[in-house]
C-alpha cells in the first residue's frame, strides 16, 4: 500500500509538472496559424509565437519550431524564418520548394538579414522575452506558403506532433487545434478583416523535462552571523567526464579564446563545489527600526555564455512592502490575488540588462529595502531569507533549512550591539573633528 502511495504521489507530481509552475500557473507558449490567403495548391499562412510566460526568457541560441504534415505538404517558401533542411525534392523539375521535408524544423532569422526576408516581428535569432519582462519582444512572426494539390478549408489538414525547442529541451506541445478565426484591424483603424483559417498549438515548459539537475543555486549571508551558507554540494551535478570544468586561477583569456573554437552553447564552468552556471546570493545586511535591507547578487560561473535578457524571481513574505529597489527594476508578481509575496527582478537597459560572462564582470547586483511588518517580522528560523528562487524561468536549489545562518544567543547579541555602538561613535567622532 505505502509503495501504490508513493508512485501515485510521484506520478502526480511529475505529470503537474509538465505543464503547472505555482508562480506562473498560466505560463505557455503559444504558436498561432493563421490562413491568410489559398493559393492553386494550398495556402499561405501567418505563423506567431507568443511567449505568454511570466518570467521565462527563450534565450541564444533561439526557438526551433517543429511538426509532421498529414499528408503531402510542401513548403514553397518562407519569409522571416527558414527550414533548418531542404529534404529531397528532386521530383520537382521547374520551381524548387523552400523543403520538402516530412517533418520540417524551423528556425528564426538572424538580426540583419536581406530586407527581402524580413517579416514583422522576425529576425531576432529566436531569441523571445518573457511577457512579464517586455512585452513587445515576446513576439515573433513568419510568413509560410504550403503546397498541396486542391487544398481547400474543407481539406486542409493541420500539422501534427508539433515540437518546440527553447533553445534547449523541457516544452511539451498539445495537438494544434482550430479556434475562431483571428481578427486584424488595418492601420487606418477603419476596417476589420479575419484570417481564413486559425488553429493554436499549446506548448508549456518543464525543467524536470529539460535537465536532471537544477541550473542555479542559492547561498546566504547575514549581518548578524559570521558564517556564510554555501551553495549544496553538486547542486547542478558533480564534476565527470561530461561535465567538465576549469580552475579559478587558469589563465582566463586563453579559456575564452580556446571556447571560440568549440561549440559556443557547450557550458565551460568555472570549478566549484557546486558546479552551477549561476549563484545567487542572498545576503541580510542592515537592520532598521522600521526597515531592513537585504543586498542581492548574482554571479555567472560559466565562461561562454552571456545572459543578454535575465530575469530574478524570488517569493518571501515581506515582498509585499518593498520600499525600494536599487539598481535592479522591480515588479510584484501577483498570480494570485490574495497573496502578495513574489517579485520580478531584471536589469536596467544600457546598465546592467546583460550578465557577462564568468569573470571580473560576471555579476550583478542589487539592493532591496524593505518595511517591517511589526507582527509577522522577525530573524527566528530563517524567516529572513527567499522561499523561491528563480534565475531565467528555472528554480534555484536552495541550502537546506537546518544550515541557515542562525541568530546569536544573548551574549553574541550583546557583543554585537556594542561593537555597532562603538563604531557609530567613532564615526561620529571622526565627522564631528
Amino acid at each position: 500500500m505505502r509503495f501504490i502511495t508513493s508512485a501515485f504521489f510521484y506520478l502526480v507530481l511529475f505529470s503537474c509538472a509538465a505543464a503547472y509552475d505555482p508562480l506562473d500557473p498560466t505560463g505557455n507558449v503559444t504558436i498561432k496559424w493563421d490562413i491568410m490567403a489559398w493559393t492553386s495548391d494550398g495556402y499561405t499562412a501567418i505563423v506567431t509565437l507568443n511567449n505568454f510566460q511570466t518570467f521565462r526568457h527563450i534565450i541564444k541560441p533561439g526557438w526551433t519550431v517543429g511538426w509532421a504534415w498529414k499528408k503531402k505538404e510542401i513548403i514553397w517558401s518562407m519569409v522571416g524564418a527558414q527550414a533548418v533542411e531542404q529534404g529531397d525534392c528532386s521530383k520537382f523539375k521547374g520551381n524548387i520548394p523552400h523543403s520538402c521535408k516530412r517533418n520540417p524544423a524551423v528556425v528564426d532569422l538572424m538580426p540583419g538579414a536581406p530586407y527581402n526576408q524580413q517579416f514583422a516581428n522576425c529576425c531576432k535569432g529566436g531569441v523571445l522575452s518573457a511577457w512579464g519582462q517586455d512585452l513587445s519582444a515576446s513576439v515573433s512572426q513568419f510568413q509560410i506558403t504550403v503546397g498541396l494539390a486542391g487544398t481547400s478549408n474543407k481539406t486542409v489538414k493541420l500539422p501534427k506532433n508539433f515540437t518546440l525547442l527553447g533553445p534547449g529541451p523541457g516544452y511539451t506541445c498539445g495537438p494544434a487545434k482550430l479556434v475562431p478565426a483571428t481578427k486584424f484591424l488595418t492601420p487606418d483603424g477603419r476596417r476589420r478583416t479575419q484570417a481564413l483559417m486559425t488553429w493554436n498549438v499549446t506548448c508549456t515548459y518543464s525543467q524536470f523535462m529539460a535537465r536532471k539537475n537544477p541550473n542555479c543555486c542559492v547561498s546566504f549571508s547575514s549581518f548578524y552571523n559570521q558564517e556564510i551558507t554555501s551553495c549544496p554540494t553538486c547542486a547542478c551535478g558533480c564534476q565527470s567526464n561530461n561535465n567538465t570544468c576549469v580552475n579559478r586561477d587558469s589563465k582566463i583569456f586563453k579559456v575564452v579564446g580556446e571556447s571560440k573554437s568549440k561549440n559556443e552553447t557547450t557550458p565551460l564552468l568555472q570549478c566549484t563545489h557546486h558546479m552551477c552556471p549561476i549563484r545567487v546570493h542572498w545576503h541580510v545586511k542592515v537592520n532598521y527600526k522600521e526597515y531592513w535591507r537585504v543586498k542581492v547578487a548574482i554571479v555567472n560561473f560559466d565562461y561562454r555564455m552571456n545572459y543578454s535578457l535575465w530575469s530574478l524571481v524570488i517569493q518571501h513574505p515581506n515582498l509585499n512592502n518593498v520600499t525600494q529597489v536599487f539598481s535592479f527594476n522591480y515588479q510584484p508578481l501577483i498570480p494570485y490575488k490574495s497573496i502578495n509575496d513574489t517579485g520580478l527582478f531584471c536589469g536596467m537597459k544600457y546598465y546592467n540588462d546583460v550578465l557577462m560572462e564568468a569573470g571580473p564582470l560576471g555579476n550583478v547586483q542589487s539592493e532591496i529595502l524593505l518595511q517591517k511588518d511589526q507582527n509577522t517580522f522577525t530573524f527566528k528560523q530563517g524567516w529572513a531569507f527567499p522561499r523561491k528562487v528563480y534565475f531565467n524561468g528555472d528554480e534555484c536549489m536552495l541550502p537546506p533549512p537546518d544550515t541557515y545562518p542562525f541568530l546569536p544567543n544573548s551574549a553574541h547579541g550583546s557583543l554585537i550591539s556594542f561593537l555597532t555602538l562603538v563604531s557609530t561613535l567613532f564615526f561620529l567622532f571622526n565627522f564631528i573633528c
